[in-house]
């Protein structure tokens, strides 16, 4: 019974030998990070960019900071996740060298994480990634105010491309 197992998982194609099945294994592995791959740091950049030209204005007394209209309290988390150091609104406002790459290594997974939910089609992604940015959830990238916002991140987005 094992000979003929074997003897048709040979015929399907199947590694022979071990080593020829660690390698199949290790090239599966390594399939995801392919993916992830093809969304350069430069698309990333891109979408940080076109987050910032797609900001709708806010009134001084929203309480959101810099050209990105960001939260306080995000501003806080991931200066000290990404940049190993907690930076204030008012640093973050006045500074955007220190800025764009925070909001880079925030960006970069969901946008990758994205990309891969939606069967690596990049402008679902760029929609999704742009509608969890507003509300934290991909899924409401084609939904109301959040869909129109999302457009206009897909817009500004492609002009770099």
């Amino acid at each position: 019974m094992l000979l003929q197992s074997r003897a048709t998982l040979r015929s399907i194609g199947f590694p022979s030998n071990r080593r020829r099945w660690l390698i199949a294994l290790f090239l599966l592995a390594l399939t995801p990070c392919a993916v992830w791959a093809q969304l350069s740091d430069a698309k990333v950049e891109a979408l940080v960019e076109a987050l910032r030209l797609a900001a709708p204005p806010a009134s001084a007394d929203a309480g959101l900071y810099g050209d990105w209209r960001i939260k306080p309290d995000n501003i806080a988390r991931w200066s000290r996740r990404c940049l190993g150091q907690e930076v204030t609104p008012e640093q973050f406002t006045a500074d955007p060298t220190l800025a764009r790459p925070m909001l880079v290594c925030v960006m970069g997974p969901v946008l990758r994480d994205q990309f891969a939910q939606s069967q690596q089609n990049e402008m679902v992604a760029v929609q999704r990634a742009a509608a969890w940015w507003m509300t934290g959830d991909p899924a409401q990238y084609r939904t109301g105010a959040t869909g129109d916002y999302t457009l206009r991140v897909l817009e500004a987005y492609l002009r770099f491309f």
